[in-house]
């Protein structure tokens, strides 16, 4: 079954690291330097842009937002997504040449441009001088688990992670600590799985049948985690790979909490 429009499943083939066996990544919000670019480019990707342009068309307006002021940090973040692009990708002046072989202008407002380009959902967050935490500026967000972006646009952390199970006080100081001091120009990434009986990528809510229906696909969410060097704002970016449960490794399978 898939989602309100979608049409066939998207499904990677593989999950190509194993965060439930990684000492590094197991304990939140464990994190691990980006080795090579931090965009990620898989076997799911004409599949994912065709629907991320599916969803701009169709619900604009769930899946981006922004808070007045954000329009620094955004340019700043297309600036930077333009300089990391993988080898996968071929900039010539005002375009890029895409994996799937579509030529994308860069002059359009930044979300619009990385929409085109990157599978990654896109999240900045920076923290007000008179704050005590970041807040989520700005946000485009065509695959979410279980959340929408008018509930969290112009929260602090705190507030978008309250119904996340086991993020107490503790678990928010390291989350805000990490935000203070992750590197200019530096990406780190963590890890996250999730069951899923069907494979939806766009959903915000949780079907009737969540949690009652044994899980035939591991949903991941590779985070990025990278401060802008001029504004100093946070990117948050997550990439999602959905793979059939049955398609994980012998040795993912071991120890895997689900399935």
């Amino acid at each position: 079954m898939t989602g309100p429009g979608q049409g066939r499943p998207i499904l990677q083939a593989t999950l190509p690291y194993t965060p439930w066996d990684d000492p590094a990544l197991s304990r939140m919000p464990g994190m691990r330097p980006v080795k090579g670019a931090w965009p990620v480019v898989d076997d799911a990707y004409a599949a994912q842009m065709a629907e991320r342009a599916r969803l701009m068309r169709e619900y604009r307006a769930a899946i981006w937002a922004e808070v007045p002021g954000a329009e620094e940090a955004l340019a700043e973040l297309l600036a930077t997504v333009l300089a990391g692009l993988p080898q996968a990708f071929c900039r010539d002046g005002d375009s890029v040449t895409c994996p799937d072989g579509r030529v994308v202008s860069v002059s359009g407002h930044p979300f619009e441009v990385i929409n085109q380009m990157l599978q990654e959902d896109v999240m900045l967050l920076d923290r007000p001088s008179t704050a005590t935490e970041h807040v989520l500026i700005a946000g485009l967000l065509c695959f979410p688990a279980y959340w929408t972006l008018a509930e969290k646009i112009g929260r602090p952390l705190t507030r978008i992670h309250e119904p996340v199970p086991g993020y107490d006080g503790d678990v928010a100081l390291r989350v805000q600590r990490l935000f203070d001091r992750v590197p200019a120009g530096r990406a780190m990434w963590r890890a996250n799985i999730l069951p899923h009986t069907e494979a939806i990528l766009h959903r915000p809510r949780p079907t009737a049948r969540h949690g009652t229906t044994t899980a035939r696909y591991i949903r991941s969410e590779r985070q990025t985690v990278l401060r802008l060097p001029q504004t100093g704002a946070v990117m948050f970016a997550v990439h999602t790979y959905l793979v059939p449960i049955n398609c994980l490794t012998p040795a993912q399978r071991r120890n895997c909490p689900i399935g």
